[in-house]
């Protein structure tokens, strides 16, 4: 999702009017136990008897409603950044939204109330 993101941003935006954010880190481990399928493999493999498994690769837990990518952009590249998200939404199991937020890029602070600062 972020390459399709980024991809989608540099070509119709350019590469420097946007940041992506992409907001949970994947700290759960992933775990295989290998087990042997070839002839005699009986005899070399142990089963479940130690069965935690190796390391084989990592992801993030999710919550409904949970904000997955940020994208920060001008004003007038809104559009691409819609279309940048909505293609990258494919690339997630189940339904996204895409939410244009009326805070100032990464900032708590509102787009009016920046600006008048």
């Amino acid at each position: 999702a972020r390459i399709a993101v980024n991809k989608s941003m540099a070509t119709n935006a350019g590469k420097d009017f946007f940041h992506i954010r992409i907001r949970p880190h994947p700290f759960n481990v992933l775990r295989i136990n290998k087990t042997l399928s070839c002839a005699g493999a009986d005899r070399l493999s142990s089963g479940m008897r130690g069965a935690f498994g190796k390391p084989y690769g990592t992801a993030a837990r999710v919550d409904i409603g949970q904000v997955l990518i940020s994208l920060r952009t001008k004003e007038e590249k809104i559009q691409f950044a819609v279309e940048a998200l909505r293609r990258a939404s494919a690339k997630f199991a189940g339904r996204q939204k895409v939410h244009v937020s009326n805070k100032f890029g990464f900032t708590k602070y509102t787009k009016k109330k920046y600006h008048d600062h």
